[in-house]
């Protein structure tokens, strides 16, 4: 009888024990194209940790996965995974499944990265004709502003930073067209030297988290978490850790 007891008193703390902390927080498995500092493989990008915190704050872990831009997007929509990291506003259009949180990651510079061009003066997307330059497929901002120029530019699509880098060391392009901070990173993890950031930016939009439809749920929570984090002065925390060392002197 004792030995009943005892037995059935251990199973209850086990059981109390357990339902006050040991079950693990759910994990959204987000998509990202790309590079650090913004994202990168151990989660210590800007975007990574940004985003980490957030969920944190309403109890889910993050878990990233790094795809080629377009399939990162479709995976998403179709809930394969449980949305995209960081994407410009209205691709909700084309990929209906995903829904946007409604308040910004991060504003990120879409400029021109040049090796023999360093005199060039950018006024515009179109003012890029006639020359020759390569984007990441998938990336809609790119795709949607350098389609206006038609065949005037000659514009090569790539699948990554690695493949559009290369065209461009190898004068096979004159210009990639990327993002500032992920630009900036890919140039001082590679240490290459002799590449001109083009000045001014393309454009200056703002990213924000897409999640599936399944998780509509949690985006009000979502929200308000990111909102109250640059509110307590937590992301310009990190911005001034993970960001501001890659600043051009």
């Amino acid at each position: 009888m004792i030995t009943k007891l005892f037995s059935r008193y251990v199973l209850a703390l086990g059981l109390t024990l357990f339902s006050q902390g040991t079950l693990p927080q759910p994990t959204l498995v987000l998509n990202t194209a790309f590079g650090s500092p913004v994202s990168n493989a151990q989660q210590t990008g800007f975007a990574d940790q940004v985003v980490t915190e957030a969920l944190r704050r309403i109890g889910y872990q993050l878990n990233t996965i790094k795809l080629p831009a377009e399939r990162a997007l479709i995976n998403a929509n179709r809930g394969i995974d449980d949305g995209d990291l960081l994407r410009v506003a209205g691709i909700e259009k084309k990929y209906p499944n995903l829904i946007r949180v409604p308040e910004t990651i991060m504003t990120i510079d879409m400029v021109l990265f040049s090796k023999n061009m360093s005199d060039f003066v950018l006024k515009d997307w179109e003012s890029v004709a006639p020359h020759s330059l390569a984007i990441i497929s998938g990336w809609k901002i790119m795709e949607k502003n350098f389609a206006k120029p038609g065949n005037r530019v000659e514009i090569i699509k790539t699948d990554n930073a690695d493949q559009s880098f290369t065209l461009l060391l190898k004068d096979r392009v004159d210009f990639i067209a990327y993002s500032y901070w992920s630009g900036l990173g890919y140039l001082k993890t590679h240490n290459i030297t002799g590449i001109t950031l083009v000045q001014p930016p393309l454009a200056s939009p703002k990213f924000y988290i897409y999640l599936h439809k399944k998780h509509k749920k949690i985006i009000p929570e979502l929200a308000a978490a990111l909102k109250e984090m640059k509110k307590d002065g937590t992301t310009m925390k990190l911005f001034e850790k993970i960001l501001k060392p890659y600043v051009p002197e």
